[in-house]
């Protein structure tokens, strides 16, 4: 079992505040897998006064050598990506496969993305008379979620920490080792003291203890649209700027003259990718009304390939949900989805067979659904897919764009300039045209209830600075 006892504070372990520990629940085995310190709002302070105390010194360093601990963070992710991968496949229960490409590839490509940006990119420009500066927000605090738990880490982190931030994080309880691996690669490299800072614990109290503290200038946050609101609330108190990206009922719209056997194979595995534990997955499949009947039948085939299992095997495409309150939560909705008439067209509520041990939830695809039903307007966070009919393009807009969300979303058509004009009519920060793959160097984030804010790429960059203008005299 694997055990972290201590919070990382000013560039070394420090022992917690506070005498208690959290337990770390493999979510397929409902065993134990490690002990992770809980932290207090006194341990928040102490990291807090470290990154303070380390801002200006890190502010003023040339970005080329803020550069150079970047790619010496990202090397670090690489030698580590096996163990990384196991690590939150044993915690999140994200098959191995994928965990081995996404969980530990995609965050390590992101922290290289950053020290390469900082190569070409402009801090200071002349416009007229007025010197613009962009400098450092100052000392952000990051509150990560569980899902993809080192990836929403580094997107923040390695962003901040390339602007001239320094940084406190506090990550979910529920699958926090990946980020301690972080931080003894942090040690390693030999970052400052006081630039990097991780403080674990619940949210409730160094989650909150971080949003509110009066030296954090910036609060970004990922997780639920819910407990965003909260943590607005609280920074607001200090007129903090923040950045949330939060919930997303994801729409993938099928024009008529699509492929449609390659848009329904594409929406489903968006759907059941880590379980359906992804703010992005396309959980809401529009298609016309007279390619309902083949829709439906083509998706319940695909989905019959997702059996779940042992995440920890190379050929398992479907774990568990992270936790007994998440498979509660998700099967809640499929129940709701009954009561309300939706036409089940596989899986459902019950257990899957054979899986009487860990938080497993059958692939599960609705059809007939209504959208107004709650099934079609709320995060469900599971392995769920509401299919939708449509009559005209417009209809599929509006239904589109009928939910509070706008995170993601999906058109597929054989005219790539017809999905284009519908893409740009789509409420949403991001919209994929016929499976385009995730480009890292693109800003990522939502409007409405999915939360303001841009990660990734030069706009994740220009997050976490402030602009400054100098007038200078005319000659």
């Amino acid at each position: 079992m694997r055990s972290y006892p201590k919070h990382y504070i000013n560039g070394r372990w420090a022992p917690s505040n506070g005498p208690q520990s959290i337990a770390v629940v493999n979510p397929t085995t409902e065993t134990i897998v490690a002990q992770v310190s809980c932290g207090t709002a006194g341990d928040i302070d102490l990291a807090v006064a470290a990154a303070k105390q380390a801002l200006p010194h890190w502010a003023e360093r040339p970005a080329a050598d803020r550069a150079d601990y970047l790619r010496t963070l990202h090397q670090g992710l690489v030698d580590r990506a096996d163990v990384i991968a196991l690590t939150i496949t044993e915690e999140v229960g994200m098959p191995i496969k994928l965990a081995k490409r996404i969980q530990a590839g995609l965050p390590a490509a992101v922290m290289a993305s950053y020290a390469e940006l900082l190569e070409s990119f402009s801090f200071e420009t002349r416009i007229g008379n007025s010197l613009v500066l962009r400098e450092p927000v100052g000392v952000v605090g990051c509150i990560t979620p569980w899902n993809y738990p080192l990836h929403q880490a580094i997107a923040k982190v390695a962003a901040a920490l390339a602007a001239g931030c320094t940084v406190v994080l506090k990550p979910s309880e529920l699958a926090p080792s990946c980020i301690f691996i972080l931080a003894e690669i942090v040690a390693s490299a030999g970052f400052p003291d006081g630039v990097f800072n991780l403080v674990s614990g619940n949210g409730k109290v160094t989650g909150e203890a971080l949003a509110r503290h009066q030296d954090v200038a910036m609060l970004s946050f990922t997780g639920s649209t819910r407990v965003g609101r909260h943590i607005a609330e609280l920074a607001a108190g200090g007129v903090k700027r923040t950045a949330l990206e939060l919930g997303g009922k994801s729409a993938s719209v099928v024009l008529d003259d699509a492929d449609l056997a390659r848009a329904v194979k594409g929406t489903v595995a968006s759907c059941f990718l880590n379980s359906g534990q992804t703010c992005t997955a396309l959980t809401r499949l529009l298609v016309p009304a007279g390619l309902y009947p083949q829709a439906a039948r083509l998706a319940v085939e695909i989905a019959g390939g997702y059996a779940p299992g042992d995440p920890g095997l190379e050929q398992t495409r479907l774990g568990p949900l992270i936790s007994a309150d998440q498979k509660d939560r998700v099967c809640s909705f499929i129940e709701k989805g009954l009561a309300e008439g939706a036409e089940l067209l596989c899986g459902g509520p019950e257990p899957p067979a054979g899986l009487d041990v860990g938080f497993f939830v059958s692939p599960t695809i609705f059809g007939r659904v209504n959208p107004e039903m709650s099934i079609a307007r709320e995060e469900i966070f599971g392995p769920v897919l509401s299919i939708i009919s449509y009559d005209t393009e417009d209809d599929a807009l509006q239904i589109a764009n009928s939910t509070p969300y706008g995170l993601s979303g999906a058109v597929w058509s054989a005219d790539q300039e017809r999905a284009l004009i519908f893409a740009k009519r789509m409420r949403s920060g991001q919209v994929d045209i016929n499976g385009a793959p995730f480009n890292i160097l693109a800003p990522f984030g939502g409007v409405g209830q999915s939360g303001y804010g841009r990660e990734l790429g030069a706009f994740g960059l220009d997050e976490f600075l402030e602009y400054k203008s100098i007038q200078l005299p005319q000659k």
